[in-house]
């Protein structure tokens, strides 16, 4: 695997405090488990540098007429793309994107004249030499004929990692992939009519979709159409079977093979369920209709496109990964409704699509579970807290640090919005995002505009905090207990301290007394603040932001931050630099059986025996948190045993993890079967 795709991989910004789905890779062989924070399509939102088109964007593509052929026994795609520009300046040499596997053979313009033009691999780029230039302003038509391989990972526009493949039994043809010529990579919104055709007993899933042909070779031709400018890039087509829909639902279509079958239904209802949950929330979306569609495992976990939610195959899990689904479905407002201007406006988009899964986990889990999830988002938005939001165009778009900025933090900034308004201004403000700017880019300015507009408070502080700054407060709380007379009660005066000298925000202290637990608002302002509070019962303690409102650092983020950046590492094939990020986890909480189970993970990955049953063993000597490292370092202690051929001890640590009665990620099945045979250790990959 190439540093790009393991860096892609790592881009899950992994949870660290529970196991989860096995990612694809050595680290699955090996039987660790890390937790993704339910990857998603915005993972893909915007392509490597390596792409980089003009510095300028001279051309606006405003809409496309596509004729596509996919030979899945070849693997090829043969297409004529007619695309239809806008100059944004005088422009004499026009230049598009496209898939470096793909070979144009001819250029013509409106009136049928050739137009020369250059291929440049370094950048995918066509350039088109105009024999007449366009000037500002004026509009032009190109139509591209061109084929090729779409197999593998070779040219790929994401090094190492495959976003386009014609192909048995299923073909995939992502925006990502640059299957046609494009500029702007979403931020170019389109228009789009495509025509694919595919062999007989294909099914081919799109934006827009509007009948079907028969074809005299017996294959058949999908035609789509999808008149708001968006991003209607998205082709899937392969070996489906019949759709399914939830009970009475007709907008809801479920597509997949015959090996996902069996969880076609559940999925079914658990998208209608989201897509009704996100309607009432954001209003109603572009369109009704949602098409949930099989990705091949080789491909990203999942991907967005109007009205299309694709998931990998082996994420059609049974119980339904609803968090998955659901951030896949958020991207129908926050993405296709609504853009980002440029790259720097990431935040709104990713964040707010990861947030709306938040939201969802609330409605559906609880109050409790949404609590875990907010402070897993909170330890990836402090991974990489370098750099400010506005400024995260200039990062690397498929780098740890602009993946976390934009949907860690961006979330948390969507999440601290709602604590700052409240809950009635919070889904105004997104309503009147989502009203404002359909079919159109958003940017900072123009979220600060609407926000303002819909509470009296003044939010000029917090975007400038959030926004234009990095880090986050540290926060320290001194006070001082004093009797009332009279038996009045009790008066706490305090001053809560934090290291930010501009910090400006409200924070919700908890009191518990004697008697009734005190809830209390606090505007923290600079660095030193003061409260007084009055209660009936003496204080016993006092919290600082007991609900995790306010993104913050603390010990425990300290050790989650610490883990987390040591999964990413361990995703990109670093294990000295995860080694040292995990025990600087372990240096912050010499008790964190989180971070002595991720060390044994590591050295079990290295095939060093002794030193990861150390770590599993202090893992269970920790502080139990969370409470699965329990049963699942049994597990790996049982499997190194096995693999040192002692197997009566290996037996006894399965039986330990059955008795915990902890099935978390299926630990006591996995138990089990090595309880019937001994575990093998997986040749190492050639």
């Amino acid at each position: 695997m190439t540093d790009s795709a393991r860096r892609f991989l790592s881009l899950g910004l992994y949870l660290s405090d529970r196991p989860s789905g096995r990612p694809s890779g050595r680290a699955t062989r090996h039987g660790m488990r890390f937790a993704p924070i339910l990857f998603t399509a915005a993972m893909l939102a915007f392509g490597p540098s390596a792409w980089a088109a003009p510095l300028r964007q001279q051309l606006q593509v405003t809409g496309y007429v596509i004729d596509a052929k996919l030979d899945p026994a070849m693997h090829t795609l043969t297409a004529t793309a007619k695309v239809s520009v806008t100059a944004l300046e005088d422009v004499s040499t026009a230049v598009l994107e496209l898939n470096n596997n793909l070979r144009v053979t001819k250029i013509t313009d409106a009136k049928g004249t050739e137009i020369a033009a250059d291929r440049s691999a370094s950048d995918s780029t066509v350039r088109l030499a105009l024999a007449t230039p366009l000037a500002k302003g004026k509009s032009a038509v190109y139509t591209f004929a061109y084929n090729g391989p779409l197999f593998g990972t070779d040219n790929s526009p994401v090094e190492g990692l495959k976003v386009a493949q014609v192909g048995d039994p299923i073909s995939y043809l992502l925006y990502a992939g640059r299957w046609f010529p494009m500029v702007g990579y979403l931020t170019n919104r389109f228009t789009a009519e495509m025509h694919i055709s595919v062999p007989a007993g294909e099914r081919v899933v799109g934006s827009g979709y509007t009948g079907t042909k028969t074809l005299p070779d017996g294959g058949s031709e999908f035609d789509f159409s999808w008149t708001r400018p968006g991003f209607p890039g998205t082709i899937i087509a392969g070996k489906f079977l019949a759709p399914v829909s939830p009970p009475g639902g007709t907008n809801i279509h479920v597509y997949t093979t015959d090996a996902h079958k069996a969880n076609a239904v559940p999925y079914a209802d658990t998208a209608q369920k989201e897509q009704d949950f996100f309607t009432n929330l954001f209003g109603q979306g572009e369109s009704g209709k949602l098409y949930v569609v099989e990705l091949p495992d080789d491909t990203v976990p999942a991907y967005w496109g109007p009205e299309v939610a694709a998931l990998a195959g082996s994420r059609f899990t049974n119980p339904p990964n609803y968090r998955l689904l659901a951030n896949t479905i958020a991207h129908q407002w926050w993405s296709s409704e609504v853009s980002p201007a440029t790259l720097n406006d990431a935040w709104v988009t990713n964040g707010m699509s990861r947030y709306g899964e938040l939201m969802y986990v609330e409605d559906t889990a609880g109050k409790t579970a949404f609590q875990t999830a907010v402070t897993d988002i909170a330890a990836g938005a402090l991974a990489y807290d370098t750099t400010p939001l506005s400024s995260v165009g200039r990062l690397d778009p498929f780098s740890p640090d602009f993946q976390s900025m934009t949907l860690e933090k961006g979330a948390m900034v969507f999440h601290m919005l709602r604590w700052e308004v409240g809950d009635k201004d919070f889904t105004d403000i997104l309503r009147g995002i989502l009203s404002q700017f359909t079919d159109k880019g958003v940017s900072e300015a123009d979220i600060e505009k609407v926000a303002q507009a819909h509470t009296t408070q003044q939010l000029t502080p917090f975007f400038a905090q959030w926004l234009d700054g990095t880090g986050a407060p540290d926060f320290k709380n001194k006070f001082t207990v004093y009797r009332l007379g009279n038996n009045k009660g009790f008066r706490t005066i305090g001053q809560i301290d934090q290291d930010l000298d501009l910090f400006n925000m409200p924070v919700e202290l908890r009191l518990e007394t004697d008697g009734k637990t005190e809830i209390k608002r606090v505007d923290v302002v600079g660095p030193s603040s003061q409260y007084v509070v009055e209660t009936f019962g003496r204080p016993r303690h006092i919290t600082i932001d007991p609900d995790n409102w306010v993104l913050k650092n603390t010990p425990d983020m300290a050790v989650r931050v610490a883990i987390l950046r040591g999964q990413q590492m361990v995703a990109q094939g670093d294990y000295v630099g995860a080694l040292a990020a995990y025990q600087k986890a372990l240096q912050a909480n010499s008790n964190s059986s989180l971070a002595s189970y991720r060390i044994g993970e590591v050295f079990f990955l290295q095939r060093n025996y002794q030193a990861a049953a150390n770590a599993f063993r202090d893992a269970q000597r920790g502080d139990n948190e969370p409470k699965w490292t329990e049963v699942w370092s049994h597990i790996e202690l049982g499997k190194i045993f096995d693999i040192t051929g002692q197997r009566e001890r290996a037996v006894n640590e399965y039986r330990q993890a059955v008795q915990t009665n902890d099935n978390t990620q299926g630990a006591i099945n996995e138990a089990r079967k090595y309880l019937q045979a001994p575990y093998k250790r997986p040749p190492e990959p050639s």
